[in-house]
């Protein structure tokens, strides 16, 4: 894969690898046979910065003054592999066709032994931070990292820091003033630190009908101006057509269909093309998916195993479903990552999902301790251990706007994914372009990564046939309908000015372009650079999926409330949706599929028609939809997502196309 070039003021992780390599050199005298539990003299005059490890929003414009002593912080040490370039290529090997080792990856503790950085490292490390008075809370068995925990005063001595809150975001976030650096004895062992609260901006990738999409805070139901109501009562469709609405005259028509209740299993499974593979004992059986979100729903099972028997679906069974989750005690960072009830409803969408088309599958979900280094820590638990080979991240962070450290070491996970011959899929976000957020276009990290299956998002109407009527990008602008003395009006010039969410994607502002997009991906979109996401799936609130859940009511004892029904979108519904697909290809093609981008890539460019080419609708497609809490009417416009847009062949929406699984069985045959 190549590599960014360096950019002015600001060290690629390539250049970073050769600064660490050059500090390891020049300080192996000081490594060799030393005693690292403790920093001497010569140690406190010969500290060695820990490059691109501070965030970009971490400016004395943004300081709002230093953080308290006490106040508790997490951080993350990261490791080099042994062998980084020897580590891509046997990824890159593995995962394209036509190379010797296409499909041969290696064992997890193969990959550890040859790649990992090594047992000794990691113990001189963790060593040095526990006899300075900090906690270490995880050190995965691969060793590329170190989390600790400890109080400000005690990370400010340690990395050479003064620790200040800053506001971004909307959030008062904990973050360095200067560059950590670590003495010379210690430095040489490490590629880089994250002692900065951006990553507890990581937030589940859902979006709930009525709801904008949650960025740093939780998503917020829409709100405009109290109305008259305009007795539009728009009700919500079984499937689409069910109902149809009158509305103030748009695109030439003043009928429209109104929003979807949910979709239910079976209509998922039709939509797909793969109601009919039960019949052939082709349902997920053999495959397991594993799901990784923060903390965890306390009812999941209960919720699951209600909503079956109301849809007519198999129960959860200990064949079908397993977790490897915290405790509650273990749970840190709540309020910053929005609380395990931020988290349950996205726990609920990806479970239930993979259960609706892969029934017969194994889900294993693992829970973070938090949105931070839990979900590296829950990642490293699957990769370490061989736990599945399919994988579905419904979370990300707001763009690129991480520490390349912190990059960097998420990368290096995504490697070791892809030579093992895991596919690790991620939701790629759901405000777009994140232009609102950051002030400049960028995807989401880590949907951005070049080792990672990126899923867009899609609208998609079933119809009473369960068959699809429609297909188009997700994009969604809500437009209030009132009441004026002309009669019903738009509140605004159509589509409208609300935002309802939108597919993540983009030109990467950290990767360059892997080979396998070169000659499939419109040099007008890469300029030279990685582009998500790669494929697309259902997204769209207002055409979405139906879940059963007891809401957790009080965060601090996981109480919950009573079953209800809740619709969802959001790429979090994409990413399971392929993980589950791609579960039923790999059966019944006996065939794992590991890190798919190169095939997805190089089938297309053999079989261009393998993938549903999602383009713009010939003319717009709109929906009415009335809030069931507010009681207010609006007129929803799809495939309006902003700097991003639908086109004919590979688009920034929904990548190549629509996954299906006849497009992927042709992948898993290349």
């Amino acid at each position: 894969m190549q590599r960014r070039p360096p950019t002015p003021g600001r060290t690629t992780p390539s250049t970073s690898r050769t600064r660490t390599t050059a500090i390891a050199l020049t300080t192996a005298a000081c490594t060799i046979g030393a005693v690292l539990f403790a920093a001497g003299p010569a140690d406190a005059a010969t500290r060695h910065v820990l490059p691109d490890s501070t965030p970009t929003w971490a400016t004395s414009a943004n300081d709002a003054g230093t953080v308290a002593a006490s106040t508790d912080v997490e951080g993350e040490v990261y490791l080099p592999l042994q062998d980084q370039r020897g580590a891509e290529a046997l990824a890159t090997a593995v995962s394209t066709p036509g190379s010797a080792r296409y499909r041969k990856p290696l064992s997890p503790s193969a990959w550890i032994a040859k790649y990992a950085p090594t047992k000794a490292d990691a113990d001189q490390v963790t060593g040095f931070l526990r006899a300075q008075g900090l906690s270490i809370t995880a050190v995965p068995a691969s060793h590329e990292y170190v989390v600790f925990r400890g109080p400000a005063s005690v990370v400010n001595s340690v990395l050479g820091v003064s620790l200040h809150q800053y506001q971004h975001a909307g959030r008062t976030l904990v973050a360095p003033s200067s560059a950590p650096s670590l003495p010379a004895s210690v430095a040489g062992l490490v590629s880089g630190v994250s002692v900065d609260q951006g990553r507890l901006l990581t937030h589940p990738e859902l979006v709930q009908q009525g709801e904008t999409p949650a960025t740093s805070t939780p998503a917020r139901s829409l709100k405009q101006q109290a109305t008259a109501p305009t007795g539009i009562q728009a009700k919500c469709s079984q499937y689409d057509g069910q109902h149809t609405a009158t509305v103030p005259a748009a695109y030439g028509k003043t009928s429209v269909h109104t929003f979807a209740c949910g979709y239910v299993p079976k209509q998922i499974r039709s939509a797909y093309g793969v109601d009919g593979l039960a019949a052939k004992g082709v349902q997920g059986q053999g495959q397991t998916v594993a799901i990784i979100d923060a903390y965890a729903s306390p009812s999941i099972v209960h919720d699951t195993n209600s909503y079956s028997v109301q849809n007519g679906e198999p129960a959860l069974t200990s064949a079908t479903f397993a977790q490897r989750i915290p405790s509650p005690a273990q749970f840190t960072d709540q309020a910053l990552c929005q609380q395990p009830s931020g988290w349950q409803g996205e726990e609920t969408l990806d479970v239930q999902s993979v259960h609706a088309v892969a029934p017969a599958a194994k889900i294993l979900y693992v829970g973070g301790t938090n949105c931070g280094g839990g979900l590296d820590v829950a990642m490293s638990k699957i990769l370490d251990q061989g736990l599945a080979n399919l994988v579905s991240n419904s979370y990300g962070d707001i763009g690129e706007n991480v520490p390349l450290s912190s990059i960097r070491g998420q990368e290096n996970l995504h490697v070791q994914a892809a030579g093992e011959g895991i596919g690790l899929y991620f939701s790629s976000g759901d405000n777009g372009d994140e232009s609102a957020a950051l002030g400049s276009a960028q995807p989401d990290f880590p949907a951005s990564s070049p080792w990672v299956t990126s899923v867009g998002g899609t609208s998609l109407g079933i119809g009473k046939d369960d068959r699809k009527t429609f297909e188009t990008g997700w994009g969604d602008v809500l437009d209030q309908i009132v009441s004026s003395d002309r009669g019903n009006v738009y509140s605004t010039p159509l589509p409208g000015g609300l935002v309802g969410g939108g597919a993540g994607g983009g030109r990467s502002t950290l990767f360059d372009q892997p080979a396998y997009q070169k000659g499939v991906v419109p040099a007008s979109l890469a300029g030279g650079k990685r582009v998500s996401p790669d494929l697309a799936a259902l997204a769209d609130p207002y055409t979405g999926f139906s879940i059963g859940i007891r809401p957790i009511t009080d965060d601090s004892t996981l109480a919950v409330g009573a079953f209800e029904n809740e619709t969802y979108g959001g790429t979090s519904l994409a990413s399971p949706l392929t993980a589950a697909l791609s579960a039923l290809v790999q059966q019944s093609t006996h065939t794992r599929l590991g890190f798919a981008n190169p095939t997805l890539y190089a089938t297309y460019r053999a079989a261009p028609t393998a993938f549903s080419d999602v383009r713009p609708p010939r003319s717009p497609i709109a929906l009415a939809y009335t809030s069931a809490t507010s009681g207010k009417d609006y007129l929803v416009t799809l495939d309006h997502d902003t700097s991003l847009t639908t086109a004919k062949g590979y688009d920034d929406v929904t990548g190549l196309g629509a996954v299906s699984f006849t497009g992927m069985t042709q992948v898993a045959r290349r």
